[in-house]
């Protein structure tokens, strides 16, 4: 039975905006900044990954992976305010944004908190294809997402990280003691990064962003 790597429980998923079905276009390929927070606003931040900084607007597109706890307090706040990047994320805080490149500007399109910035302080990258979707089949060892009209099927791997509540954190040498089934299920809406190569598409990473309970 195929196994899986498992990350750190991140809880409830704040997503600033509604989820939104689709291939993202190879044209508008995503990059990936680990580093830093050296400043943020309620519409941007300022991360110095390695020896650049880079600083990226943040809009209703912009997906906040932050604690449960985190979200209860913001929203216990008179009034409930609408979530804003600088509720969760403060200068020295390391993350990862998965961010596209816009007309001259970096647009986030997904901010975590990460443990640490990473050797060097931090690094620049291309990003994985990105996919998103509901789940419409699951098993040990693939699954398939219903995204922008088409069904797409991902092969998984040792390598495979899952973000969903109740995931835990193992190495990727030691693998895991559980399958993706545990954490993913039929009518998850979900965001997945994969590779395409030597035939098959394998995901890197899948993020639950709505269980289907």
């Amino acid at each position: 039975m195929q196994h899986i790597n498992r990350l750190v429980t991140l809880g409830v998923t704040v997503a600033v905006a509604s989820f939104v079905v689709g291939v993202i276009p190879a044209s508008a390929q995503n990059k990936e900044a680990r580093g830093n927070v050296t400043a943020v606003t309620t519409t941007s931040m300022t991360v110095k990954a390695g020896a650049q900084e880079l600083t990226f607007y943040v809009d209703g597109e912009t997906h906040l992976e932050v604690r449960s706890t985190a979200k209860q307090l913001q929203q216990a706040q008179p009034g409930s305010p609408k979530p804003r990047v600088n509720d969760f994320f403060q200068a020295g805080v390391p993350v990862v944004v998965r961010y596209r490149e816009e007309g001259g500007r970096n647009h986030a399109l997904n901010i975590d908190r990460v443990g640490s910035a990473g050797s060097g302080g931090g690094s620049i990258k291309e990003s994985s294809k990105l996919a998103e979707g509901k789940v419409t089949a699951v098993s040990a060892s693939q699954f398939t997402i219903s995204s922008d009209g088409h069904d797409l099927t991902f092969a998984i791997d040792r390598d495979t990280d899952v973000l969903a509540r109740g995931a835990s954190k193992t190495a990727k040498a030691a693998g895991g003691n559980t399958t993706l089934a545990t954490f993913v299920h039929q009518g998850d809406s979900v965001s997945v990064s994969y590779r395409d190569g030597e035939g098959k598409l394998t995901a890197s990473e899948v993020r639950v962003r709505v269980a289907n309970r």
